[in-house]
């Protein structure tokens, strides 16, 4: 069965206020105080600012970011960190990648873990962001993705309510 994300990650605080820029944007509770922002393709059109995309660069390293994007990530920041994930896998194979953006710039990353990579013993590009900004292990030792919530639904899409 495929998963698929395109999110962004911080506290309920956080991305409740950043969620009122962008009407297109809904914002998902997690565990652990958390929340996520589906970025579906309405989230990002509105992020896009020009609308033109860029090639990674050093700092965020998602080719679908665009400097519209990247800004609005730099500036929400400021009020405290922001997640950056996505992640597509099938079969159990598949791709990951993460950044934290703290005080207006990339702190941690872009953490990435290609196709048939191992998972380092710090654990995965998304359970590391997570582990940045504060999130726990689950009982059972259920890694940070686990336990936030994160395997709750397999698309971007489905997260966003009343979908």
């Amino acid at each position: 069965m495929p998963y698929e994300l395109q999110a962004l990650i911080g506290t309920l605080e956080l991305l409740t206020v950043a969620a009122a820029e962008v009407p297109t944007a809904r914002v998902v509770p997690l565990a652990q105080g958390l929340a996520l922002i589906p970025v579906t393709s309405a989230v990002l059109a509105a992020l896009q600012g020009d609308g033109s995309v860029r090639k990674p660069v050093a700092g965020a390293g998602f080719g679908w970011h665009s400097d519209g994007f990247e800004l609005r990530l730099a500036a929400w920041s400021k009020a405290g960190p922001v997640v950056c994930v996505e992640a597509e896998y099938f079969g159990g194979s598949g791709t990951q990648r993460a950044a934290v953006w703290a005080d207006g710039r990339v702190v941690l990353g872009p953490l990435t873990i290609g196709e048939f990579e191992p998972v380092p013993p710090e654990g995965t590009p998304i359970s590391r962001a997570l582990r940045w900004i504060g999130a726990r292990t689950g009982e059972g030792g259920t890694d940070e993705f686990a336990s936030v919530g994160l395997g709750a639904h397999r698309s971007t899409g489905s997260w966003v309510p009343g979908d």
